[in-house]
């Protein structure tokens, strides 16, 4: 997640409270949104970031888990995700974020 993403999300938390914000990812690889996940609940792991040593523990989900994808309009998902669903590993995916709502969600 890049500096001026965490930036928003800082802001957006600090205006709106943590239990009031979902992350919602969307990037190809589980490793990519493990990482994402991990700077939004357990603070910046690469230490660069707005984020480091920041736990806001958010609810962070992808967009192809099912928790997300069942509330979409199924034409609407297809249109947006349908083609890019086919080449991803939903199950890497989702187990990657899983994991990490598990470890430091505090707002399920």
């Amino acid at each position: 997640m890049d500096l001026e993403n965490q930036k928003r999300v800082l802001a957006l938390t600090e205006e709106h409270g943590a239990e009031n914000i979902v992350v919602l990812l969307g990037a190809s690889e589980g490793e990519a949104s493990g990482l994402a996940a991990e700077t939004v609940t357990n603070g910046d792991p690469t230490f660069a970031g707005p984020l480091t040593g920041v736990q806001l523990g958010l609810s962070v989900f992808h967009v192809c888990e099912e928790e997300i994808k069942s509330e979409v309009d199924p034409a609407v998902y297809d249109e947006q995700c349908g083609m890019m669903e086919m080449v991803m590993d939903i199950d890497d995916i989702a187990g990657e974020m899983s994991s990490i709502r598990a470890d430091f969600c505090k707002y399920l």
